[in-house]
């Protein structure tokens, strides 16, 4: 298809600012092109077809080129702004702008802010990938490589990329060929039977194991709660949890369960309130300080059983981010947020499968670390916290809304099975 126009708002012709723009995709079964073409109405923009192959097989992509009009510098900018985000790329934008900056964690203001999608940028008239993609970041340029970093890690001497030109955003598509990871729709939905859920998680697990992958696991004190313990643990003694990201009240709780039987005070065993239980979670804290750590308790006999145990037993590395709420806290909860944020993007570093377990905080603060490819799972009771992780751009995620402890529970039983 070749020089069709579809839309033309009526300003003068002279006064108008044009763009050619490329994208390149599943752009018709992913809804792309439409969005483009809503998004220059929006911006009061004009476009003009020039031309556009549709994709013949599953692999081959569709092409588009357009033409892009608007009135005014600050309506294309704008105009180029959202383009990008959907794949867009001016034809002639050239080599991204670079702007050493002069301060420490002070970027120029225009500064690109990232999104979670893969990205390229153009330098010396080559597209190089950018590494540790994440959303809300800067790029920053060393030599002829690229990175995403947070504002707080910039340093003097740094380069980073400013504007919109010189810069590729690859959205994912749809996926024509339905593997594992895209037959579970990203949609959050109480209808789905959480049979159905499981037996999909566990393949989308195999297939992250198989493609040498890591499974994280974010983990909020209602698991305890809802006695998801022993198959969490049970899901670490068998060596599908490669990291475990949490707070301080998971590993409280979990603790609690093993010493005393009780979590926040009710036994576990029958559901009745301990009498003097509301105080068995400081004895927990305070026993692992009197063993100095979790580890120390491990090693000591104190602690034998639960989700913290198992970790420790099997190596598999935990972070324990603190908050303002936190009791105690335990010995080994990092109070220092940065600190915690940089352990949580460590650990994520090759993850193939997140998995949210009734967390809403961490699974946010963690969708917010994640690119766009790595599929999440996010079990709770409450869909607004899977609707949450959607509208804050980790639209990778697959909601599951059922009790945490149920989900683990049949999730343990089909991988034994």
């Amino acid at each position: 298809m070749n020089h069709h126009r579809f839309y033309r708002p009526g300003y003068p012709e002279d006064m108008a600012l044009t763009e050619i723009i490329e994208a390149e995709g599943h752009l018709i079964d992913s809804h792309i092109m439409e969005r483009i073409f809503d998004t220059v109405v929006e911006c009061q923009g004009r476009f003009e077809v020039e031309k556009f192959h549709i994709g013949r097989t599953n692999s081959e992509a569709s092409q588009l080129r357009m033409r892009v009009e608007t009135p005014t510098k600050e309506q294309m900018d704008q105009l180029l702004s959202h383009l990008l985000g959907l794949g867009c790329v001016p034809v002639d934008a050239g080599d991204a702008a670079l702007e050493e900056i002069t301060r420490d964690r002070c970027a120029p203001e225009d500064f690109y802010s990232t999104t979670n999608h893969r990205t390229q940028i153009r330098l010396g008239g080559e597209w190089i990938d950018v590494q540790k993609q994440r959303m809300d970041a800067t790029i920053v340029v060393v030599g002829h490589a690229a990175e995403c970093r947070k504002l707080r890690d910039l340093r003097a001497g740094d380069k980073i990329v400013t504007g919109m030109r010189g810069i590729r955003v690859i959205p994912d598509t749809k996926d024509r060929d339905r593997n594992s990871f895209s037959f579970m729709s990203n949609e959050v939905s109480s209808e789905r039977q959480v049979e159905t859920a499981v037996s999909q998680t566990v393949a989308i697990m195999k297939a992250v194991r198989e493609q040498g992958k890591k499974i994280v696991v974010v983990a909020g004190p209602v698991v305890v709660h809802t006695g998801g313990s022993n198959p969490l643990a049970d899901l670490i003694r068998l060596g599908w949890v490669d990291a475990l990201l949490a707070g301080n009240a998971l590993a409280v709780h979990d603790i609690e369960a093993a010493l005393l039987g009780t979590s926040l005070g009710i036994r576990q065993k029958d559901g009745r309130q301990e009498e003097h239980g509301h105080r068995n979670h400081m004895r927990a804290i305070n026993a692992i300080y009197n063993c100095t750590n979790i580890e120390g308790a491990v090693a000591q006999g104190r602690l034998k059983s639960g989700v913290m145990y198992e970790a420790v037993k099997h190596k598999v590395p935990f972070v324990l981010a603190g908050s303002l709420r936190d009791d105690g806290p335990l010995p080994d909860t990092i109070t220092d947020m940065n600190e915690a944020q940089n352990l949580y993007s460590a650990h994520l570093e090759n993850a193939g499968l997140v998995i949210c377990l009734s967390s809403m905080l961490h699974s946010i603060a963690t969708g917010n670390m994640l690119p766009s490819w790595v599929k999440m799972v996010c079990v709770d009771i409450n869909p607004a916290v899977a609707t949450k992780l959607s509208d804050r751009g980790s639209a990778q995620t697959v909601g599951v809304v059922t009790d945490v402890g149920l989900f683990l529970d049949l999730l343990i039983r089909k991988l034994k099975n």
